[in-house]
């Protein structure tokens, strides 16, 4: 079972640590009595659902002999109102720059990413709305 642990610094301020032993800093802004060290928790969320696509889509994107130079993924949400202030949506684009890309490749491996393999989607997907789209940019 994969593990974390998340230790308060000073401040607002926490260090994460994952059973990989790779940290992430975490802090609020000033505003909230933090000094705006790191990422917010809940951003953190959109980095790692476009880290687990993107992860996905690469690899496949491969498998697919695409040549691929640049893939950037653009993960945004809207939160409620109201607390807890939970993603009540998600849209996550991706943008694929390289030559030939072939577009029902590109579809596909992201088909399989968001409806198979990437796990933080999938959870994430249990609380928000989960739209994508996709750019090919052909060098």
């Amino acid at each position: 079972m994969p593990k974390a642990r998340v230790t308060l610094v000073e401040d607002m301020q926490f260090l994460g640590t994952a059973d990989s032993g790779h940290a992430v800093v975490m802090d609020a802004p000033s505003s909230a009595g933090g000094k705006n060290t790191g990422s917010k928790p809940s951003e953190m969320l959109l980095m790692a659902f476009g880290g687990c696509s993107g992860m996905d889509v690469i690899s496949i994107l491969r498998k697919k002999k695409q040549n691929v130079g640049k893939l950037e993924i653009n993960v945004s949400g809207e939160m409620a109102d109201k607390h807890p202030h939970m993603y009540t949506s998600m849209h996550i684009e991706y943008v694929i720059t390289g030559k030939d890309i072939s577009e029902d490749a590109v579809k596909r491996s992201i088909e399989l990413s968001l409806e198979t393999y990437c796990s933080v989607g999938a959870t994430l997907g249990k609380a928000a709305k989960i739209t994508h789209s996709y750019k090919i940019v052909q060098e």
